[in-house]
């Protein structure tokens, strides 16, 4: 039997030198003259110990990491290809901690297999959900993704299902799926590694998605940030066509769906659905007024369904093991599986995914393992750059929407971000404001004007000048674009704005009293 080795493709493991590593194996095994085969998987999503190198053995797959182009000659010393003993021996991946307390649903063949084999996807239960989806009637399709549960992964949170049956319920001659993969969130990557590392699932999602709505044409719109997931992207889809999981004929049923990707230019305003759907038209990415709602007037005039990577890539086990096992995961209105990618100053840094209802405090701290520079946690953003900080004390708020919503807090696309107690809130509360203003579209007057006001009253308060009046200032400008701003963007800044003010007013305090309280 051939070695088979598995290094990660992964845009992770890669700036992390996966790319030396697999040249120094290659190198390696010529020099030795041993015969293996070398898979380039994705990432399993633990990128505190990437690259990691797994091979597989007569008694399963061991795991080596991280590897360092240096450490190649010695494993190949320790018998690595049969599983033997070195200082980066990490065991059964599965066991691994950061893996074995995982409840992978979306992410479950992630990482695993050559992420462009249709017949590897196909042997860890590929395709059986896009075969129960093409022999049900698409009211049938949409019913059991509405009991799911399952809600927008992207950030909004809003039911999957009832997004999708009012485009089944409009009339159109020419319905669309547009597929938002504009990843611009800080500390978020699920997206990419999906795309990279199972692209397949993405693909199996939005051709039910297609089905259950009647319609055809999809389209994938990828940050041009992600070359390496355009790349696998376009590759998958092609494979996918050619065999029959794409076309006229899905999977040889009367059901016609096919898609194609195409890359945005980087705007973060894009992430918003309306600026995408202008942006896909080949207009200026501005936000659009709502409504009308895309599901009855989106791309093109037409019905869309527009939903997160994640959301789609969540459909297929849901079709395969029914809405009651999805459901059966999470707690309250918060159903299934979310990854949570975990960021910033943080020892174990990756993706986690789990069921909702753990507690913020167990994410940061046990899986996390608590900041990378040793120091204390002072606080923590959930939910990207629009996201609010939380301090310890809020820790024991469980991952959960509407929990997080009863503290001012929003999940978003569920990235976490880690900050020591050397963080400035004062800071970070005007690079907020800072943020909002380069990436407003400008279409509205409380996000293009608001965002960059606030810039200038958090830099008086900074100087010690009239800080208390200016503060008041801040939180009324926050409240003009919380209820005035046409988006998500300038309607969300406030929250890493004033969770800064609420909970660390020490920052905040005129220069010469911040020193004295230090």
């Amino acid at each position: 039997m051939i070695p088979r080795i598995y290094i990660p493709a992964d845009s992770g493991a890669l700036a992390l030198g996966a790319e030396k590593v697999a040249r120094a194996i290659e190198k390696e095994l010529k020099e030795r003259g041993v015969e293996a085969k070398i898979v380039r998987n994705g990432s399993r999503g633990a990128y505190f110990l990437e690259p990691m190198v797994e091979v597989a053995t007569d008694k399963g797959r061991v795991a080596y990491g991280p590897i360092k182009p240096s450490d190649v000659k010695s494993l190949f010393d320790s018998g690595f290809l049969t599983g033997g003993h070195h200082k980066r021996w990490l065991g059964a991946p599965d066991k691994i901690p950061f893996f074995a307390k995982q409840t992978r649903l979306t992410f479950a063949r992630c990482g695993i297999n050559d992420p462009l084999s249709l017949d590897a996807y196909k042997s860890l239960g590929g395709l059986r959900g896009l075969q129960n989806a093409v022999a049900m009637a698409p009211a049938d399709v949409v019913k059991q993704v509405t009991e799911s549960g399952l809600r927008g992964r992207g950030g909004a949170g809003f039911p999957t299902g009832i997004k999708w049956k009012t485009v089944l319920d409009t009339a159109g001659a020419q319905k669309y799926i547009v597929c938002n993969a504009d990843e611009g969130d800080s500390a978020t990557f699920a997206d990419r590694m999906i795309m990279e590392g199972d692209p397949f699932v993405l693909i199996e999602g939005m051709a039910i998605a297609g089905i259950a709505t009647g319609a055809t044409k999809g389209f994938v719109y990828v940050r041009s940030e992600y070359p390496h997931a355009v790349a696998t992207m376009n590759k998958a889809v092609a494979i996918a066509r050619k065999a029959g999981v794409l076309g006229l004929n899905v999977l040889s049923s009367p059901n016609a769906f096919d898609m194609e990707i195409r890359v945005g230019a980087g705007a973060y305003v894009c992430g918003e659905e309306t600026s995408l759907l202008n942006s896909l038209e080949g207009k200026r990415g501005v936000v659009r007024a709502k409504p009308p709602l895309p599901a009855i007037q989106g791309l093109f005039g037409k019905p869309t369904v527009i939903n997160n990577v994640i959301s789609l890539a969540s459909v297929p086990i849901i079709m395969d093991k029914g809405a009651a096992y999805y459901k059966d995961f999470g707690m309250g209105r918060s159903r299934g599986t979310i990854p949570i990618q975990i960021a910033g100053n943080v020892k174990h840094g990756g993706l986690f995914e789990t069921a909702f209802g753990l507690t913020l405090g167990e994410i940061v701290d046990d899986i996390g393992g608590g900041t990378a520079s040793g120091r204390p946690v002072k606080a923590v953003q959930v939910g990207g750059p629009l996201g609010a900080y939380f301090p310890r004390s809020l820790f024991d708020t469980p991952f959960d929407y509407e929990e997080f919503a009863k503290r001012d807090g929003l999940i978003g696309h569920a990235g976490i971000t880690v900050f020591d107690d050397t963080a400035d809130m004062l800071k970070q509360a005007r690079f907020a404001m800072e943020f909002c203003a380069i990436e407003s579209c400008g279409k509205c007057t409380p996000c293009r004007i608001g965002s960059t006001r606030g810039v200038e009253v958090l830099d008086k308060v900074a100087a010690g000048i009239e800080a208390e009046k200016n503060l008041a200032l801040v939180t009324d400008l926050c409240n003009t674009m919380k209820f005035g701003s046409l988006c998500a963007l300038g309607g969300f800044t406030p929250y890493p704005v004033m969770s800064s003010i609420t909970h660390f007013p020490e920052d905040f305090k005129p220069a010469p009293a911040r020193v004295a309280a230090e």
